[in-house]
């Protein structure tokens, strides 16, 4: 889990983000959760939904429960002010059922490597807000889960 900065520094924030990462990981999400504020979110963009309060340590279990080998490879951090985006990529193989709010879909055994940016807000030293862009699409088929696309298409 390395990245360059774009400033070549590392900043507190910077930090902050890092020891994130690292909880997702290491698939603990008391952690995870402790390093949000008191009212902080996570909105997982792609999947439509918000966490807060107990609830933000659940996208670190409900990922871990289908890719229980995730890696995230991060590849640039950019900063400004209490702002910090990642690029990165979300890496692992689909071994157990991955909750979605339109259902569950069961293990396909297939690896995806998904494209991902994320946009954190930060206050006082821990995260007030992070927004998790994930490409689903790719990732979903990568799964191979939109092959059933042709079936709502209009010719």
């Amino acid at each position: 889990m390395s990245a360059k900065s774009a400033t070549g520094n590392t900043s507190r924030n910077q930090l902050v983000i890092r020891s994130l990462y690292e909880a997702a990981e290491v698939q603990d999400p008391k952690k995870f959760a402790s390093i949000f504020t008191d009212d902080g979110v996570f909105n997982d963009v792609s999947a439509g939904v918000k966490y807060r309060g107990e609830e933000l340590g659940r996208v670190v279990e409900i990922y871990a429960t289908a890719f229980p080998d995730m890696h995230r490879e991060l590849y640039d951090v950019y900063e400004s002010g209490d702002v910090v985006v990642v690029e990165l990529s979300l890496n692992g193989t689909h071994k157990g059922p991955l909750a979605l709010p339109a259902g569950t879909i069961p293990a396909t055994g297939k690896q995806m490597h998904a494209p991902c940016c994320d946009v954190f807000r930060l206050k006082d030293g821990k995260v007030l807000s992070f927004n998790c862009y994930t490409a689903a699409t790719i990732m979903l088929g990568q799964l191979g889960v939109l092959s059933n696309l042709e079936a709502v298409l209009e010719q």
